[in-house]
C-alpha cells in the first residue's frame, strides 16, 4: 500500500468511527506500528486528525469552517466514486445539468465528460475535467474561492437566475433533520439559486456528512427530489421520513 493510500484509508476509519485507539488502527491498516504512528503524527501535522493517549481522533467539525479542496479530495474516496459510478449510470445524454462544487460531484464529472450534455459548472475543477469530447461547459463568472476553486458572489448568482437546467447535482457540507446547510454563506446562496433553476435537485453525500449541522442553512428536504448515499451510517436512519427517495450504494 502506497503512503497516501493508506493515509486516505486512516482518514477514512477515522472518519467513521471518529476515535480510535493506534492499535486498532494497526489491525485494519495492516501495516506496522511505526509506520501507523508516523502516518498518524503527519496527519495531525496538516491538521486532518487529532492525536489522543493512544490513539487519535476525528477534528471537531466547525459550523463556519470548511476543509480545504486537497483536505477533502483524500476523504471517503471509495464511497465518492461508487456514488459518482451510481449518478453517471442514470444520466441521460443530452440533458442540461448544473455541477455544484466539491470532490463528489467531480468524480461525477470526471465518468460523464466527453458524453452529449450541457454542463454548467460551479467550480473550477470540474470545468476542467468536463471541456472534453461532446460535453458542452458553461463556466460561470464570480469570485474564485481561495483553497477550493468554488465560484461565488454576484456575478455568479445573476447568471443562474437567468439559467434553467434538468438536474442539479449538489454537494453537500452538512446534512440534518433540518436539511442541507453549509459553512460558507456564498456557497449557500448559490447552491439556493442552482435549485430554483433546476426541475430536479440530486444530493449526493457520503455518510460523514449526515448527522451534524453548518451555519447557514442550504434547504430543506421539501426542495430535494433524489439523495445518493453509501451505506454504513446509523445517523442517517431519520432520512426514511423525509419523503425523498434514497439511493444507497
Amino acid at each position: 500500500m502506497l503512503p497516501l493510500e493508506r493515509q486516505t484509508r486512516i482518514l477514512e476509519l477515522i472518519e467513521t468511527h471518529e476515535k480510535l485507539l493506534t492499535q486498532e488502527i494497526i489491525e485494519k491498516v495492516g501495516v506496522s506500528g511505526a509506520t501507523i504512528r508516523r502516518d498518524l503524527q503527519d496527519l495531525a501535522e496538516r491538521g486532518l486528525i487529532a492525536r489522543t493517549h493512544g490513539g487519535a481522533m476525528h477534528v471537531a467539525r466547525s459550523l463556519t469552517q470548511e476543509p480545504t479542496f486537497a483536505t477533502k479530495s483524500v476523504r471517503m474516496q471509495n464511497e465518492k466514486v461508487a456514488i459518482a459510478e451510481y449518478v453517471a449510470s442514470h444520466l441521460q445524454n443530452g440533458s442540461t445539468l448544473i455541477f455544484d462544487a466539491g470532490t463528489t460531484i467531480l468524480e461525477v464529472a470526471r465518468r460523464v465528460a466527453g458524453r452529449p450534455l450541457t454542463a454548467i459548472a460551479l467550480d473550477l475543477p470540474t470545468a476542467q475535467v468536463l471541456a472534453v469530447g461532446e460535453t458542452e461547459v458553461l463556466l460561470l463568472g464570480g469570485r474564485v474561492r481561495s483553497n477550493s476553486f468554488s465560484i461565488t458572489g454576484p456575478w455568479t448568482e445573476e447568471q443562474l437566475r437567468g439559467l434553467r437546467a434538468d438536474i442539479f447535482l449538489m454537494g453537500a457540507h452538512a446534512v440534518d433533520e433540518r436539511g442541507v446547510s453549509n459553512a460558507v454563506v456564498e456557497e449557500a446562496m448559490v447552491k439556493r439559486l442552482a435549485i430554483e433553476a433546476s426541475r430536479t435537485t440530486m444530493l449526493l453525500a457520503d455518510h460523514t456528512k449526515f448527522g451534524w449541522r453548518a451555519m447557514t442553512q442550504v434547504c430543506g428536504f421539501e426542495r430535494i427530489q433524489q439523495i445518493v448515499t453509501n451505506k454504513g451510517s446509523s445517523k442517517q436512519g431519520w432520512l426514511q421520513d423525509t419523503g425523498v427517495t434514497i439511493h444507497r450504494v
